[in-house]
């Protein structure tokens, strides 16, 4: 298996999402309802016509779950240290620094990746993982940005955000596809179908939006910030969890879907985030286009290292 084979494919897209939109062919207009039709029905189609179909005996390892998200909890307390020394304008600058550290593009990219270079089994396994990661780092991206905010009442009631975060549609179908797993219960035909029809448009559609909608205008105003961040979520993250992977004996096959989770850029439901709970839009922004680019090279790196490229 290459490169070529295998990451460069998935940034092509990622590429020509970016040109159509600079064309004119996937206008800002055409983003929001694209958004939306991805994230609330075809990536949880995907997901949970995946997980309810695995096999959790074998297709979930309890030690890989939970090292994946102690490198999580690690980062964000590294970030959250860090952050005291970071020269900021108000202090909501602070918490958008701290969880474009670890919150990660998972629905997005991390799933395409699992998919396109571990093939269904990848994908199955990087699924089953995603709703416990999902939960973990909304929870503490909410945590943090409501920490720092400057908006009072925000901190007062933070209630309807994590009502929000539980109602998260990839969350949902993760944990519905575990129950029907669980359960064993049998999926009819004309349902499986139709969902790998819909969940079809996941991955190709996610690529083009997440391409268009990068910027790179706000980035030399805050550049040593936005790298700083970029080589924490690409670089240690992933690096704590290989680590742990390792020093447990745990095999390629069994951990590879969990890194790619790990190793996935900035999540673009950042920016949102920042934007309501009074943090740093530009900078999460800025954070993404950057740490998306830079993640061709690192997921290459990750999987060289794990013996796959």
């Amino acid at each position: 298996m290459t490169i070529l084979n295998t990451i460069l494919p998935i940034f092509l897209i990622i590429f020509l999402g970016w040109i159509f939109h600079l064309r004119g062919f996937l206008p800002r207009e055409f983003l929001a309802p694209g958004n939306r039709l991805v994230f609330y029905m075809a990536i949880p189609a995907m997901i949970f016509q995946a997980v309810a179909k695995a096999s959790l005996s074998t297709q979930f390892d309890v030690r890989v779950a939970l090292t994946t998200l102690g490198a999580v909890l690690a980062v964000f307390a590294l970030t959250w240290s860090i952050s005291a020394f970071i020269p900021v304008d108000r202090q909501g600058q602070r918490g958008t620094f701290v969880q474009t550290a670890f919150h990660g593009n998972i629905g997005y990219i991390a799933l395409a990746i699992a998919y396109y270079a571990l093939g269904k089994e990848g994908l199955v396994r990087a699924s089953i993982l995603a709703g416990f990661v999902m939960i973990l780092q909304n929870l503490l991206a909410v945590f943090i940005l409501q920490y720092y905010s400057d908006n009072a009442p925000q901190k007062r009631n933070p209630g309807i955000i994590l009502l929000k975060i539980l109602s998260n549609p990839i969350i949902i179908a993760a944990t519905t596809g575990f129950i029907i797993s669980f359960l064993k219960i049998p999926i009819p035909k004309v349902i499986d179908q139709s969902l790998e029809i819909v969940g079809g448009l996941a991955l190709p559609m996610a690529l083009l939006i997440i391409g268009a909608s990068l910027t790179f205008n706000l980035v030399y105003s805050r550049l040593i910030s936005i790298l700083s961040v970029t080589v924490i979520k690409l670089l240690i993250l992933p690096g704590l969890g290989y680590l742990g992977y390792r020093l447990l004996g745990i095999s390629p096959h069994d951990y590879l879907p969990a890194l790619i989770l790990l190793a996935t850029p900035t999540a673009t439901i950042a920016v949102v985030m920042a934007h309501e709970i009074s943090g740093d839009m530009d900078f999460a922004v800025a954070t993404v286009s950057v740490s998306t680019l830079a993640s061709a090279a690192t997921f290459s790196l990750w999987l060289k290292l794990s013996g796959i490229l």
